[in-house]
Order: structure tokens, then sequence, then C-alpha cells
């Protein structure tokens, strides 16, 4: 029995990446919407910071540079996504650079 083609969709999108660096195991602290909900809610993220800071210290300070991709889907909302760049200085003369997003959806095949 011939097997059927795999049928796909690829969309490619346009969009921007500002290239920073960050301390390695900072990448842990997040701040949520309902880290604003109320003080104590506050105190508590606060907190968690606190302890993600203090845990950065301890296991010693590794820089790493990691790149913020924005770009705007099939439906105008925003996407920001990160991409770890690792621990060597990236080969990008700016901070800013231009950034294509291929996104390819498929099914997988049954065994």
């Amino acid at each position: 029995m011939p097997e059927e083609p795999s049928v796909k969709k690829v969309a490619v999108f346009e969009g921007e990446a500002r290239i920073g660096s960050i301390v390695s195991g900072m990448q842990e602290i997040r701040l949520k919407p309902e880290d604003f909900s109320s003080p104590i809610a506050l105190q508590m993220a606060i907190s968690r910071i606190y302890e993600a800071v203090i845990k950065a210290f301890e296991q010693g300070m590794q820089r790493k540079y990691v790149a913020e991709v924005r770009f705007t889907d099939s439906l105008g909302n925003p996407v920001v996504f990160a991409i770890d760049l690792g621990e060597a200085t990236p080969p990008f003369s700016k901070d800013k650079v231009k950034a294509r997003i291929t996104v390819e959806l498929y099914e997988e095949e049954e065994d």
C-alpha cells in the first residue's frame, strides 16, 4: 500500500529581536499579573525573587546571552519569546536585529 504524502502547513513571520545578557539562574525570576493583585501577593513575589537572587549568587555568576524575539501573529496578537544564545558573545554588531520565525504544522506519523 503506498504511503500518503505528509501534509504540512508552513507560516513565516517577520519580527525583530533584542540581544542582551542575563545572569544564569535569573531566568527563574518571573512576575505574573496575580503578583500585583494585593500587597501580600507582591510581598510574596518579592520574596521569591530574593530567594532566586541569593541562589544565583551561591551558584556563581555566569553570563548568558539571550534574544528577546517579538512579532505579530496572523490574528494581530503580539508574540514574545526568548532564545538562549549561549555564553559566547553573539556575532551581531547591534543589539536589535531582524528575526524570521518559521512555524511548521504537521501530524506525527502513527506506528
